[in-house]
């Protein structure tokens, strides 16, 4: 058993989809299922059932997830125990706050020559653990967390992505309304897979006369963008969209659907020279 292999179980458990977990671990679909049965072969104990539609966790499962998680964060914990001491921080982030992160490093170090920043990949819980373990100094996350121990701290606001098939009756506009849209089938995730964009939802429709028609949940292991490619009539929100053939974003005329990105610190986290610039330059660009 290695350690990796218990991440990539934790990503395939709480992705329900091996290809998206495959994607959040970086590697291809067929390395994360070739290193899960290698895994199941050791352990002598299936761990998912798998269909064409669908990945359901085992009763094995179920009783190995909280100790996979345990020894995770217990490397994580090693790590940050055996670092050197220095000017060094660790930020954590996912891809979509890259550039924005990338510039504010580089003038964090341009103010401090002998800084070390680290830019690390991590999906959002991995991010929140390795602030509370110390394994990162700081986490970029959307929206917020209550979890004692931790601070959040924020620094800009980002205005959500309406996306449509090119061939959506209102993809010619030049701006929408969410009353223009409101009578179109709005595709998401499962409210218990992104909490945080229904709760948007929610808001920016709160006063509204009329609310969003919802069209079925996006499966787990499709993408919203293929689900507008075979539903030209729906449309849906996306934190970030990159140019795809197909798909075409709206402008919104009102600035309804906006949500908060944050830092998170821990709460006794002294603010060095270095953090302290590189947050004021998060802050500012």
């Amino acid at each position: 058993m290695e350690l990796r292999q218990l991440a990539y179980f934790v990503a395939v458990c709480e992705e329900l989809s091996f290809s998206r977990a495959a994607a959040r671990c970086f590697i291809s679909q067929s390395a994360i299922s070739h290193q899960i049965a290698r895994l199941e072969r050791d352990l002598g104990v299936p761990l998912f059932e798998r269909s064409t539609r669908a990945v359901v966790p085992t009763d094995a499962t179920t009783r190995l997830l909280p100790l996979a998680k345990q020894m995770l964060s217990l490397e994580s914990a090693i790590r940050a125990a055996v670092r050197a001491s220095g000017p060094r921080i660790r930020l954590a982030a996912n891809m979509s706050f890259a550039s924005r992160s990338l510039s504010a490093i580089a003038a964090a170090r341009a103010a401090h020559p002998d800084a070390e920043i680290e830019f690390v990949i991590k999906p959002f819980r991995q991010r929140i653990t390795a602030v509370a373990d110390g394994d990162c100094d700081l986490a970029l996350i959307r929206g917020r967390v209550d979890q004692p121990g931790l601070m959040v701290e924020q620094l800009w606001v980002e205005d959500l992505v309406i996306a449509t098939s090119s061939n959506h009756p209102l993809a010619t506009r030049d701006t929408v309304t969410l009353n223009d849209l409101s009578s179109y089938p709005l595709l998401l995730p499962p409210e218990q897979e992104q909490v945080l964009l229904h709760n948007i939802i929610r808001s920016a429709f709160a006063d509204l006369p009329v609310g969003p028609t919802f069209g079925p949940p996006i499966p787990p292991d499709h993408t919203a963008t293929m689900e507008l490619i075979n539903r030209p009539e729906a449309w849906t929100v996306l934190y970030a969209q990159s140019p795809t053939e197909g798909l075409v974003v709206l402008q919104l005329a009102e600035h309804r659907l906006r949500i908060p990105v944050c830092a998170v610190l821990r709460d006794d986290t002294r603010r060095s020279p270095i953090l302290t610039t590189l947050l004021t330059t998060l802050h500012s660009s």
